[in-house]
């Protein structure tokens, strides 16, 4: 019997560019399915921007048949304002996943990133460039949010691996490393 795969939608919360990334797990492979961003600058009232954060998001899941989702939790800045906003758009679509019966994961953006490029301080050029190694795509996208949202999905699958303990454990060298992590190479 074949096991199902899993469907990770990613998502990098934001009130002017919200960025998504799909991928699907099947066996050990992982795949791109797609990525992106929903641009809300055009919207100047902050309730029909999370009005459309919601119905966007609830869009991918049913779409695209979504079984698992997580999202890049705010950063604390100096901006009290902004952070408001974002946590307002981060709460907006984690209620939408919630509303579709979808697990939620949360990653701190420096988690995402030593999840990705082995360096929580890398820069969005790096996770791109890491990303595109990953999942074998050769585009560059418009907005590093795609790449961002996208990154939040991989970074979540790989830490859900660790959980189960599928591909966890010690491990003794790079070669027991990639034996252990076939899909984390690149071929």
């Amino acid at each position: 019997m074949q096991k199902a795969s899993k469907i990770i939608l990613g998502i990098d919360p934001g009130t002017i560019i919200m960025g998504f990334g799909l991928i699907e797990i099947k066996e050990t492979k992982i795949n791109l399915i797609e990525m992106g961003v929903l641009k809300l600058a055009s919207k100047s009232d902050a309730y029909e921007k999370l009005e459309k954060i919601h119905s966007e998001v609830r869009r991918l899941i049913h779409h695209y048949k979504a079984n698992h989702f997580a999202i890049e939790a705010p950063f604390f800045g100096k901006n009290v304002q902004s952070m408001l906003k974002l946590g307002r758009a981060q709460g907006v679509a984690i209620a939408a996943a919630m509303q579709s019966g979808l697990p939620i994961s949360e990653y701190s953006p420096k988690k995402v990133k030593q999840s990705i490029t082995g360096n929580g301080n890398a820069d969005k050029e790096q996770v791109m460039r890491m990303l595109q190694q990953i999942l074998s795509f050769k585009e560059t996208p418009k907005h590093f949010d795609a790449t961002d949202a996208l990154a939040v999905a991989v970074c979540h699958h790989f830490q859900d691996n660790k959980l189960q303990g599928t591909k966890a454990g010690k491990v003794n060298g790079w070669k027991d490393f990639i034996a252990k992590n076939p899909t984390r190479t690149n071929k």
